[in-house]
């Protein structure tokens, strides 16, 4: 495909949206960047056994199922794991990252076609990322890092030619990592969990205004406090208070750009009646002031905000 006409899909639901970037890198293998600020995603299409994905986060957080079980990349993290399910899930709604698709059956039987000494096959890494394990996780190292990190700033007029060396660099280092490095099972959650935190993330939403204890939140769902603090770090990456704060001030964000109420009135419909408090909170969450925020009204709420 041509470096000046990637085939871009820009998706909106009800959850929010997200800008897909692909580019055809090699028969069979596509890169894609993927821009997201929504909940859960269904793409079209059915899932293919054949392809092989490769997914490495660089900011927020992306859930996926295998199987019964539930997987989390957070920031930093790769994957490789056979075409997931084709449902996504992002639980806090923000998610940067890139993924390589890589369909065996298409692709070029080995890589050595591109490169002499480059002798990867996509069967053969198919085969040993995921014959033994559902899929297979680490936290990035500084190998990794590197690659990846040129593949978020190439420059456009070499664009196409870079991708292609990247991507070559990505598989043949992929092909000599030892998977016994695989922390796989520490980025996995049961069934149990992920509808115990994700019941009670919807509560503690739809109460915006109220502020619940664990020891509250753990006799209405009726769990242990260590139970329900688990299951939801698990699932969100952040405790219950960190993640309603957050949600309560990018509500807040939104009121102070598309409406004229006051600071403190918005203050007190996220449940602060301290107006220095709420202050405070917004400047950690966004990175300035309410009143700072709302002198910038056309910034995107994703530029300004502050990831914790």
């Amino acid at each position: 495909m041509e470096e000046k006409n990637p085939v871009i899909d820009q998706t909106a639901n009800e959850t929010g949206e997200m800008l897909l970037t692909e580019y055809q890198v090699f028969a069979g293998i596509k890169l894609i960047y993927k821009d997201v600020h929504m909940y859960h995603y269904e793409p079209e299409g059915q899932k293919q056994n054949s392809v092989l994905e490769i997914n490495h986060c660089r900011e927020g957080r992306y859930e996926y199922q295998i199987g019964r079980q539930y997987y989390y990349l957070a920031s930093g993290d790769l994957s490789v794991s056979r075409n997931p399910e084709t449902e996504a899930f992002f639980p806090t709604r923000h998610y940067h990252g890139i993924s390589i698709r890589i369909d065996t059956e298409k692709a070029p039987e080995c890589l050595s076609c591109f490169l002499d000494d480059v002798n990867v096959r996509p069967a053969m890494l198919m085969k040993k990322f995921c014959s033994d394990q559902p899929c297979f996780i680490i936290r990035s190292t500084e190998s990794l890092e590197h690659i990846f990190s040129e593949l978020y700033t190439v420059p456009e007029s070499i664009r196409m030619g870079y991708l292609k060396i990247k991507v070559l660099e990505l598989l043949l280092f992929l092909s000599s990592l030892d998977t016994r490095i695989s922390q796989t099972g520490q980025h996995s959650c049961p069934p149990s969990q992920v509808r115990l935190a994700k019941a009670v993330c919807s509560y503690v939403c739809a109460n915006m205004s109220r502020h619940f204890t664990i020891g509250e939140l753990s006799e209405t769902f009726q769990v242990s406090p260590t139970q329900l603090k688990k299951s939801f770090r698990n699932v969100y990456g952040n405790s219950v208070y960190a993640y309603v704060r957050t949600q309560k001030m990018l509500s807040a964000a939104r009121l102070l750009q598309e409406t004229d109420r006051t600071v403190l009135d918005i203050a007190g419909e996220c449940g602060y009646d301290n107006g220095s408090k709420f202050s405070k909170a917004f400047r950690e969450v966004m990175g300035m002031t309410p009143r700072d925020f709302r002198n910038h009204k056309n910034l995107p709420l994703e530029s300004v905000r502050s990831e914790r």
